[in-house]
């Protein structure tokens, strides 16, 4: 008798937990390794948002609250989607989650049956097609290159719809290339959503608040309000904030789906941590120095290491427009050997490679569906990042 399921078969561990996980063991091992594979801001939690976690330890506030979140949170997440988005929700329209990956796990699992498809770009974030297919349904893949952007056109949109066509699923800025839709590309891929209203759109704006240059960001339902009655709009304090051990994220959407969330969240993980709830009002309610102080800093770091790739042979790298990652491509590269005679056949055997010889833990593109690219997450230290970018341009030039 087996003991696994299908389900859990259909899937496999994420990449980037991987990598981190293998870099980590190496560093303990007594390796010098620098780790620029993780997707979590390098700076600590804002005091005043420790603060709040402690007083709500101190004040005895470490009981169950609403299975989705306390009343109160969702009040200010109300507010901020309406101070910030232009979009209105009722508390029966705001879930809080366990993070913003629960948000989305809840509402694929609450929503997808065997034979739907979801819609995803690719370079996508590595759990979205997992999710999908631990729910029964199937990820159908865009490649979107550099050539477009790395972002998902009107065209492409339109020759991916199906009558089972269930979910799009849109990230921006993007994680693992930092590319941004603006209010004119939302417009375009709306156009098309308005001829299928069986579609409906999960916008995940984790993060939202890390844009770049004279970029604006934009959501589909604030784009769009015809397609608000069928629009998820995810986001969370991890990125905004630095508040990623603290596990809370959040979604606004309609009633009935906002209710099966909360029902699918009873029966696995219940209410989010009640301090961090806490922690995370203080987040959205207190002052906001924080987001402009650190937008300053990564957007620093993003000129830094796209300069030093673009200074490394065979590697190019595009500007982003957000998040705190870069997705250079290494087509330069492949086919060559390394000076310790590793073969690039492809992204993953030039990652292994990397972080074997230099000690650089990076993320392999075909992890995130498209390749020959590398993800680096740049939430590091201006002189991590020097020596990392070093490492990676001494380890080009041995290429041979």
């Amino acid at each position: 008798m087996k003991l696994l399921s299908e389900s859990i078969r259909r899937i496999k561990a994420s990449p980037t937990v991987a990598m981190t996980g293998r870099a980590q063991a190496l560093k303990e091992a007594g390796r010098d390794i620098i780790a620029l594979s993780a997707g979590e801001p390098d700076f600590d939690t804002p005091a005043h948002i420790g603060a709040a976690g402690k007083a709500a330890i101190d004040a005895g506030y470490t009981r169950y609250t609403a299975v989705d979140g306390m009343a109160a949170l969702k009040e200010a997440i109300a507010a901020k989607f309406a101070r910030e988005n232009g979009l209105e929700y009722g508390l029966n329209e705001i879930t809080v989650a366990s993070g913003g990956k629960q948000v989305l796990f809840n509402a694929l699992l609450a929503t997808l049956d065997p034979g739907d498809e979801v819609i995803i770009p690719a370079p996508y974030w590595v759990s979205y097609p997992d999710i999908v297919a631990l729910a029964g349904a199937s990820p159908v893949i865009v490649p979107c290159g550099p050539e477009q952007g790395f972002r998902l056109g009107p065209n492409a949109l339109r020759g991916a719809i199906t009558s089972r066509t269930k979910w799009l699923i849109l990230n921006s800025p993007s994680n693992p290339t930092g590319a941004g839709y603006s209010a004119d590309d939302l417009r375009a891929l709306a156009d098309v959503l308005l001829e299928h209203p069986n579609i409906w759109v999960l916008s995940d704006d984790i993060y939202e608040h890390l844009v770049f240059d004279d970029f604006r960001f934009a959501t589909m339902a604030e784009v769009e309000p015809a397609l608000k009655a069928r629009t998820l709009t995810m986001n969370g304090v991890s990125k905004a904030y630095a508040m990623t051990g603290w596990r809370i994220g959040y979604g606004a959407g309609p009633a009935e789906l906002i209710g099966a969330m909360a029902k699918l969240q009873s029966q696995s993980t219940s209410n989010p941590s009640t301090i961090s709830q806490h922690a995370a009002l203080a987040a959205l309610n207190g002052p906001q120095d924080y987001i402009a102080q650190s937008r300053a800093a990564f957007a620093r770091r993003r000129d830094l290491v796209v300069a030093g790739l673009n200074e490394c042979e065979g590697i190019t790298c595009p500007v982003p427009q957000g998040a705190f990652y870069v997705y250079p491509s290494i087509e330069g590269l492949i086919g060559k050997t390394s000076k310790s005679g590793a073969k690039i056949t492809d992204d993953e055997a030039f990652c292994t490679a990397l972080l074997e010889e230099t000690g650089v833990a990076v993320v392999f593109g075909a992890a995130f569906g498209l390749s020959p690219h590398f993800r680096v997450s740049y939430a590091a230290s201006d002189e991590v990042l020097a020596e990392a970018l070093a490492r990676i341009n001494a380890f080009c030039a041995g290429c041979r």
